[in-house]
């Protein structure tokens, strides 16, 4: 078994992506940019705690993902009440993406919500996402492409209130871990046997490629074909060169110009 792994900061203030690989267990984290200017000790803001903290749940609990999906969001719902972040109002609320996966044996269990995906690339060539509906964002940036070429300022400032109104969406009609019990419901979980199986892959979305048309989901066709090409790595370069022809996010709509990426492949 090869495990590669890529952890890299994009164009923000700090990475708020998490990911860890601990024995058979490997999971990534991607926490939200928070809609308030509060941060908290050393400058952290929520959504960095929120992935490192779900993380580090993963990473050191024992038992079924499950359970620690569930003791993850609980985690996050408890530091919140610690330093009296306002639970009652979705734009203060910590929160994070996660995809996790855990080996045994033959089989493989795995954890899912929000955009962190996991996808299995199999010995004939082809690829499967193991989830649907994560592209909760896909409103925004089309509204973002509509409107982009007259902007004078970035999306979250252009689009704040659209930004917002998704925000208030969370855990109503997608699921983030943010210490709300409705998370649960939102939770993609499964088991599967490696019989076929030449990787796995969990990534956040700092690794989708970028596509001119956000309703269009064949960048994951290509990044399967990259990744086969030439691992991870392959992938991130050639995400990189994309971005970088179209830095103010008009051509390839998207929230800013580099985002963090955390990503783990796993090849038998």
């Amino acid at each position: 078994m090869q495990v590669e792994s890529i952890f890299e900061k994009g164009t923000g203030a700090m990475n708020e992506d998490f990911y860890f690989a601990s024995g058979s267990r490997f999971g990534v984290f991607d926490g939200a940019t928070s809609l308030t200017p509060e941060t908290y000790e050393q400058g952290c803001t929520g959504g960095y705690l929120a992935s490192n903290i779900a993380g580090r749940v993963f990473a050191t609990g024992d038992g079924p993902l499950l359970g620690l999906a569930d003791k993850a969001n609980a985690a996050i719902s408890e530091a919140m009440l610690e330093r009296g972040v306002d639970l009652n109002d979705k734009k203060y609320l910590w929160s994070t993406s996660a995809a996790v996966v855990s080996l045994d044996n033959d089989r493989f269990e795995w954890v899912q919500i929000g955009d962190c995906l996991v996808m299995v690339i199999k010995e004939d060539g082809s690829h499967e996402l193991l989830m649907d509906g994560f592209d909760h964002d896909t409103e925004t940036l089309r509204m973002w492409q509509s409107v982009s070429a007259e902007a004078d300022d970035s999306i979250l400032n252009a689009l704040h209130d659209q930004i917002l109104k998704v925000r208030g969406q969370m855990n109503v009609s997608y699921g983030v871990f943010s210490g709300e019990q409705e998370a649960m419901s939102f939770i993609n979980h499964g088991q599967r046997d490696l019989d076929g199986v030449d990787s796995i892959l969990i990534f956040t979305d700092g690794l989708f490629v970028p596509s001119c048309d956000p309703e269009r989901k064949e960048g994951f066709d290509h990044l399967a074909s990259l990744f086969r090409q030439g691992g991870l790595r392959h992938v991130r370069d050639y995400i990189r060169s994309v971005e970088e022809t179209d830095p103010c996010c008009r051509r390839f709509p998207r929230f800013k110009p580099h985002d963090d990426i955390a990503a783990i492949s796993i090849t038998f």
